[in-house]
């Protein structure tokens, strides 16, 4: 009895995994999305509801736009000084403060003119404001 028991286990440990990739192999070829009929359109219907994610914006991006709203609705002293405490909050935005400046400025002279923006000028991140307003006027 011992042999024949064992007979049949090895026969169905040799015959099941063939058996159960068969069966899986056959029913994912069986799907609808698996054919190129009209099945497919269920598929393509339905991933035209889906919601793509926005892509996540580098904190600097966030800073210079928020700074540049900033500008509009006050000055551009205020942006500079907010400017100045969020380089000293957050020092891994120091190596993009002279690129934020440069922004400000640039907005400065299309808000106020080249005269006026010059006159927010002040040594934030090594004067790069005043560079930026002078790329915009030159």
């Amino acid at each position: 009895m011992t042999h024949t028991a064992r007979r049949i286990g090895r026969s169905l440990a040799l015959v099941l995994p063939v058996v159960l990739v068969l069966s899986g192999t056959l029913a994912v070829a069986n799907v609808p999305w698996s054919t190129g009929g009209p099945e497919s359109q269920v598929l393509t219907a339905s991933s035209e509801k889906v919601n793509v994610r926005a892509k996540s914006r580098a904190p600097q991006d966030i800073l210079r736009d928020k700074l540049l709203l900033e500008l509009q609705e006050k000055d551009p002293g205020v942006a500079l000084t907010h400017l100045q405490r969020e380089v000293e909050r957050r020092p891994s935005l120091a190596q993009h403060c002279m690129s934020i400046a440069r922004s400000l400025g640039r907005a400065a002279v299309k808000q106020y003119g080249p005269t006026r923006a010059q006159s927010f000028s002040r040594p934030v991140c090594d004067t790069s404001f005043a560079s930026g307003v002078a790329q915009q006027t030159g």
